[in-house]
């Protein structure tokens, strides 16, 4: 079941994304989340894809900060 309101959520966010402004906001939310639920590995893949996405935003480079804290709290 947790998995199933991940992938909603997930799908959600992705569909907001493409209709947002604000470059990665919804993923970097997302990642937020999954980061919270302790779910690190979809969090850096997630953090990842913004640093990728949206190279330059603001959003990327929160998203940069979190990814070095975590790989670096392995």
């Amino acid at each position: 079941m947790k998995k199933y309101v991940l992938i909603l959520l997930t799908v959600y966010c992705a569909a907001l994304t493409a209709c947002s402004n604000d470059q990665g906001k919804q993923q970097l939310e997302t990642a937020q989340f999954e980061e919270k639920q302790n779910n690190r590995e979809h969090a850096i893949k997630l953090y990842d894809e913004v640093v990728t996405k949206y190279a330059g935003s603001p959003n990327a480079k929160f998203a940069q900060e979190r990814l070095n804290a975590l790989k670096g709290s392995k």
